[in-house]
């Protein structure tokens, strides 16, 4: 979390790659930390506990993918080729399987009747600019609920991505919004 710096206004953050990788191997530790949550322990968590434990892992393996080919590197979307996005590369040892990124933010943080919490997309982020955010500190059970709906707040306010056009009487919002409709509709 030293690593990430929030904006003076609030709605952005830049991750510091350099200084990451420098700490890569604390990232590695927190990492064996997630794979070796067994499915029994995680379903032993209540809900808060579960969905702060795939926001953080979400967020550490997004950050490690990206650092795994520092500095040679522009975007995220260069991991990936034409045939697999970077989202879809099953790379992550969790539950006893190899997932993808998506595995994790569409199968489990965002499976139908599980947690219907569309802040979650102020939460997880996938190392794009137009992504929301990278929080300067992991989620908690704890403070989840806080956190989810400051997040929610600061990306919503963040008028490179939501604003309201006078001039036209449009609101503009984020593709966030069109991507996933449903889950806000809920």
């Amino acid at each position: 979390v030293r690593h990430v710096v929030v904006s003076k206004e609030g709605y952005s953050s830049a991750v510091r790659y350099a200084g990451m990788q420098s700490d890569r191997a604390a990232l590695r530790r927190y990492l064996t930390t997630l794979e070796e949550v067994s499915p029994g322990d995680y379903e032993s968590w209540n809900k808060g506990q579960q969905l702060a434990f795939l926001i953080n892992a979400y967020n550490a393996w997004t950050i490690e993918l990206v650092l795994s080919k520092y500095p040679d590197l522009k975007s995220i979307k260069d991991i990936g080729n034409v045939f697999q996005s970077p989202w879809k590369k099953k790379f992550i040892p969790l539950f006893g399987q190899d997932m993808a990124l998506d595995d994790i933010e569409h199968g489990l943080i965002r499976a139908s009747g599980v947690f219907d919490d569309p802040r979650i997309h102020a939460a997880v982020v996938c190392a794009s600019i137009g992504c929301p955010m990278l929080r300067a500190e992991a989620f908690t059970a704890d403070k989840l609920d806080s956190q989810l709906e400051d997040g929610m707040r600061r990306f919503l306010s963040d008028t490179s991505r939501n604003r309201f056009d006078a001039m036209s009487g449009k609101l503009l919002v984020s593709k966030i919004f069109d991507w996933y409709g449903k889950d806000f509709e809920k």
